[in-house]
C-alpha cells in the first residue's frame, strides 16, 4: 500500500510525497484521510528546528497528529464500520519515514483502540478534536481559569471548554490586534489594560515561558498557574513573588482517549461548538504553502489540509 503524505526532510523543508504503508495486521484498520490540521505548536518546533530532544524525533518526518477520514477497511469483531468517520491522532505505519506524529498522510493504518467514532457532518472541523481534547485534560477536574493568556485556537478552546463546564466567563490576554476579536461571552483584553492581582487560576495558552513572571504578579495568594501549552525554553520564574503569593504551578500533560470521547460528546450534545476556529483551507496539494502560513501569519488561526484531492 502507498500513501501521498506531507514529509518533512529538515527544518522549513517541506512538501508533499509517495510513501509506502506497512501492511495492516489482522487487528489494524484503514482510514482515508479527509482533513488533517496544522498545530502551531509541537510541529512548528519541528518545523523551525527548534523542538528539543524528544523521543522518535529525526528527519525525514511525517507530521500531523490531527487527523479525520473514513474507515476503508476494519478487522473483524471491530467497533468501526468500513464508511465510519473517525478522528485519529495519528500513525506510525509508514517503513523508514519516522511517524512523527503521522497523520498527515492521504492513508493511515492505525490500532481501532486509537480512533474515535465522530459525526462526518463535522467536516474539516473532526480534525480539531485532539486539540479541543487537549484542553479539556488540562480543565476537567481542576480549578477553572478566570484568566486565560493567549486568545489563539487553543486559548478560545479553554475558554469556550470553561463555559461548558459551569465555570464564570474568564478573561483572556490577549496582545495581537489580529486575535482579539471572536470572543463568545467572555472578555478579552490585554495585561496593560487590565489592572487585577487576585486571580486564583491562570492558565497560559500561549507558549511563551517569559510570562510566566507577569503571571505570578496577579495571583492571589494561593494562587495557581497551569502551563497548557508547550516550552521549547527552559521555564524560569523569580522566586520571591511566588513565594509571597505561595503561587501553585501546574503543567498540563497530553490528552488521553477518554478525554478524546468526553470532548466529542460535548460537541455532538451542544455544550461545545468548535465554529470559527479554522481561517484557513488548503489543498494537502499546497502543503508547502501552508505550513509556513499557518506557522507565520498571525491572521491564521488554524490551517487545514484538505486531502479528498492530495494531487
Amino acid at each position: 500500500m502507498h500513501a501521498t503524505a506531507v514529509i518533512l526532510e529538515g527544518p522549513k523543508k517541506i512538501g508533499l510525497g509517495q510513501v509506502s504503508l506497512v501492511a495492516p495486521s489482522l487487528e489494524d484498520m484503514v482510514v482515508r484521510v479527509c482533513h488533517s490540521g496544522i498545530s502551531t505548536g509541537t510541529e512548528k518546533l519541528f518545523w523551525s528546528g527548534r523542538m528539543p530532544p524528544f523521543p522518535g524525533m529525526g528527519y525525514p518526518l511525517i507530521p500531523g497528529y490531527e487527523a479525520a477520514g473514513e474507515v476503508v477497511s476494519t478487522p473483524k469483531n471491530c467497533e468501526f464500520s468500513v464508511g465510519d468517520h473517525v478522528f485519529v491522532p495519528g500513525a506510525n505505519c509508514y517503513g523508514d519515514v519516522r511517524g512523527l506524529f503521522g497523520g498527515a498522510s492521504s492513508m493511515l493504518v492505525t490500532a481501532p483502540e486509537r480512533a474515535v467514532r465522530i459525526d462526518r457532518a463535522s467536516g474539516p472541523e473532526g480534525a480539531l478534536l485532539a486539540l479541543a481534547a487537549t484542553a479539556y485534560h488540562a480543565l476537567a477536574g481542576h480549578e477553572l481559569p478566570d484568566l486565560i493568556v493567549g486568545h489563539g485556537v487553543f486559548g478560545r478552546l479553554l475558554a469556550r471548554l470553561t463555559l461548558a463546564l459551569g465555570g464564570p466567563a474568564p478573561t483572556v490576554w490577549e496582545v495581537n490586534p489580529a486575535r482579539v476579536t471572536g470572543a463568545e461571552g467572555y472578555l478579552v483584553t490585554n495585561s496593560t489594560d487590565d489592572t487585577r492581582r487576585d486571580y486564583r487560576c491562570i492558565y497560559d495558552a500561549s507558549g511563551v515561558a517569559a510570562l510566566l513572571d507577569e503571571m505570578i504578579g496577579r495571583l492571589t495568594k494561593g494562587g495557581e498557574v497551569v502551563l497548557a501549552g508547550f516550552y521549547p525554553e527552559s521555564v524560569e520564574f523569580a522566586f520571591p513573588p511566588a513565594f509571597m503569593r505561595e503561587a501553585r504551578l501546574r503543567i498540563a500533560a497530553e490528552w488521553t482517549r477518554a478525554d478524546l470521547v468526553a470532548t466529542r460528546d460535548l460537541i455532538e450534545a451542544g455544550q461545545l461548538s468548535l465554529g470559527g476556529l479554522i481561517t484557513h483551507q488548503l489543498p494537502a496539494a499546497e502543503a508547502s504553502l501552508a505550513y509556513p502560513q499557518a506557522f507565520e501569519d498571525a491572521a491564521c488561526l488554524k490551517m487545514i489540509l484538505n486531502w479528498e484531492k492530495p494531487e
